[in-house]
């Protein structure tokens, strides 16, 4: 088995995109982050997030997966604090994460904030992660998805956790297993605020190159109006 993977984004409605994302091949590493914050303090977390995740991955490949994340993840929550604490227009940035390290037949995942991975496996599309999400803690997962496609709730993009805002974060990581043809789709707010996980689903089913898959994705979600930054990593066994 091989491992394919690439990404695309747009900047949608926003003057600027504070969306980051990365594909490391050589690690099996994917990772998202869609950032926050004034004077345009938003592309610098997510930019130091993923950078930082990368750097450390590629110097710690003895652990157990599933630890070396969470350690990348923290290491980048306390680069982000640094970051901003030397730079009083940056206080107060933070991005949301989604990062996944494949490797074989199994890939580790994890999540903070409202960023997304999915499975696709067996021609079903399946939410992995939980979103960090105050009308998700409120609300509950199916409410806080409909809310969202309206985009009529007032607390609809507070999220209940953050990477770079508070020294504590609580990570957690999970595990799925693969297969030829399983993949996972990796994608920010602007991209499952705006295109249902039904369309998701068909899009993943057409089987085209991931680089087109990503592409399509965040095309769709252009498309239906997205009103945030739209990005996407679409991954697949071959």
């Amino acid at each position: 088995m091989s491992l394919a993977a690439a990404g695309a984004t747009n900047q949608g409605r926003r003057s600027s995109n504070e969306d980051a994302w990365l594909v490391d091949l050589d690690l099996g590493l994917l990772v998202l982050a869609d950032g926050m914050g004034g004077h345009n303090a938003g592309e610098v977390a997510s930019a130091l997030a993923v950078q930082t995740v990368q750097a450390f991955l590629r110097k710690a490949q003895t652990a157990p997966s599933q630890v070396r994340l969470g350690e990348a993840l923290s290491l980048a929550n306390a680069r982000i604090l640094e970051e901003a604490a030397t730079r009083p227009e940056q206080a107060g940035m933070g991005t949301t994460v989604v990062a996944a390290l494949i490797s074989g037949s199994s890939a580790v995942y994890t999540s903070v904030g409202d960023s997304r991975v999915y499975l696709w496996q067996e021609g079903r599309l399946t939410q992995l992660t939980r979103d960090d999400s105050w009308v998700t803690a409120t609300l509950g997962e199916q409410e806080a998805a409909e809310a969202q496609r309206s985009g009529n709730h007032p607390m609809r993009h507070v999220l209940t956790k953050v990477v770079g805002l508070r020294p504590e974060l609580e990570i957690s990581t999970a595990e799925c297993s693969l297969a030829t043809g399983d993949g996972l789709l990796l994608c920010s707010d602007g991209v499952h605020g705006a295109v249902s996980a039904a369309e998701l689903a068909d899009l993943l089913a057409g089987r085209q190159a991931v680089g087109d898959l990503a592409g399509a994705i965040v095309g769709l979600a252009i498309e239906r109006g997205a009103s945030d930054n739209a990005t996407a990593i679409v991954a697949r066994l071959e």
